[in-house]
């Protein structure tokens, strides 16, 4: 970050990143006079640092798909200074269960994260396990021996609807392992991080003491799902299904007729509004006199159109 002051310009230390892409806020402040006292007059603070990416917003600041915020509470933390990366371990909690945030911090301050959800980080453990066995088996770099990808080894791993992509890779600066998220569903960045291999046990250990403490169970609702209902208006048939995924339950309201369907998916936590203002509705028209007393239909079963399992457009925020 830089600062004008008068007319000089003078480095000071960033405290905070501009999350939001807001344009940085004027700040009246006194400047320093000959002889470095302090005198009235203003001062404009600009930032020269990159902006973060959405899926790094820190998560007291992220926003769910809903628009509401996502209140994660920290459980613990754990840091690795690997060579000249530091990466960061963040046990979370939120009330789709307990997952693992783990961040990666560069020599020149950028930043990378992926989430793993404890099972995950759990499967994770046991694959740092293995290829620090088979980087142990490798003789020293030869560049004359190398894939023309780089790949040494890889592995996938698999979360619902999120994909882990784990490649053991060599270039000019060395081995490491290279650690890539993707969401299947419902689009999102690509988001990576990339541990030094002689890194890994480290990596793996602290992964353990974490796993030890808090275990592989990802918490969240482990309850029975209500079955599907459905019923018919008119030459329309409605469904309605309950469905869960990584980011917690939903209902998914489907319109279906001859050769249309649309759907629409309703985060549980605002199923009690939903409620609130479909009877509100109900209400003012039953008291204005233009509502009908009739009820199109219903009961529980019958042909499900397509129910909730793929989790569409989810609720919550981010991931893990």
């Amino acid at each position: 970050m830089m600062v004008t002051v008068g007319s000089n310009t003078v480095p000071i230390p960033v405290m905070g990143q501009n999350f939001y892409n807001l344009p940085p806020p004027e700040v009246r402040v006194p400047p320093l006079s000959d002889n470095g006292g302090l005198l009235g007059g203003p001062y404009l603070i600009q930032s020269d640092s990159p902006q973060q990416q959405p899926n790094e917003w820190p998560d007291d600041k992220r926003i769910g798909h809903w628009g509401q915020p996502v209140q994660e509470q920290e459980l613990a933390t754990k840091m690795l200074q690997i060579q000249s990366k530091r990466f960061y371990l963040d046990v979370k909690q939120n009330r789709r269960g307990r997952f693992i945030k783990v961040a990666e911090i560069g020599a020149d301050g950028r930043r990378s994260q992926i989430f793993l959800a404890l099972s995950t980080a759990a499967e994770f453990r046991d694959h740092l396990s293995t290829f620090s066995e088979y980087y142990s088996s490798l003789g020293p770099p030869n560049p004359e021996n190398v894939p023309d990808d780089g790949k040494l080894k890889s592995e996938m791993m698999i979360k619902e609807n999120r994909r882990y992509y784990l490649d053991l890779k060599e270039n000019s600066r060395g081995r490491f392992l290279r650690v890539s998220q993707t969401i299947t569903r419902g689009g999102g960045p690509r988001s990576q991080i990339a541990i030094p291999a002689q890194g890994m046990i480290e990596f793996r250990d602290a992964l353990t003491d974490l796993l030890e403490e808090f275990g592989t169970d990802d918490g969240g609702y482990k309850g029975e799902l209500p079955d599907g209902r459905h019923m018919r208006v008119d030459n329309k048939n409605f469904y309605f299904d309950i469905g869960q995924n990584n980011r917690g339950i939903y209902m998914r309201i489907s319109e279906v007729k001859a050769n249309f369907r649309t759907a629409i998916t309703v985060p549980e936590k605002s199923w009690a509004r939903f409620r609130d203002i479909f009877a509100d509705y109900c209400d003012k028209m039953k008291n204005e006199g233009g509502g009908s007393s009739s009820s199109g239909g219903g009961g529980g079963g019958g042909d499900k159109a397509g129910g909730g399992a793929d989790g569409g457009a989810a609720p919550g925020g981010a991931s893990k």
